[in-house]
C-alpha cells in the first residue's frame, strides 16, 4: 500500500486511527496490531479482527511516530491498543525538538 500524505488510515482489528504526515515514493506495508491499515473511507475500516497480542503496544492519541530511515511520520487522531509498525518494525515515538535557550 503506497498512502498519500494527509490520508486518513485506521487499524482493521482496532480503534487506532492516523494521518499521514510524510511518506516515501514507495510501498511499505503499515500495519498496526499485525494487521494492515486501510483508508478511513474504505468498507474494510473499523475493528472486524483479532489484533495480534505480540503487538500490542498500544498508540497515543496526538502523538506522531516515526521512523526516519523508512521516511516515514504518522501523527495518530485516535488511540489503540495495537502498535503500529512498518515492514514489520513498530514505529517509535517522535521526539519533541528542544526549544532554543532564551537566555
Amino acid at each position: 500500500m503506497k498512502p498519500r500524505v494527509g490520508q486518513a488510515l485506521v487499524s482493521t482489528v482496532d480503534t487506532t486511527g492516523v494521518i499521514v504526515i510524510r511518506w516515501p515514493d514507495k510501498e511499505l506495508e503499515l500495519t498496526c496490531a499485525g494487521e494492515p491499515m486501510v483508508d478511513a473511507a474504505d468498507a474494510w475500516a473499523g475493528a472486524a479482527g483479532a489484533p495480534d497480542p505480540a503487538h500490542s503496544g498500544g498508540s497515543l492519541l496526538g502523538k506522531r511516530y516515526a521512523d526516519d530511515a523508512h521516511g516515514v511520520e504518522l501523527l495518530c487522531t485516535k488511540p489503540g491498543p495495537g502498535t503500529l509498525a512498518v515492514e514489520g518494525a513498530p514505529l517509535p515515538l517522535k521526539a519533541a525538538k528542544p526549544l532554543p535557550a532564551s537566555d
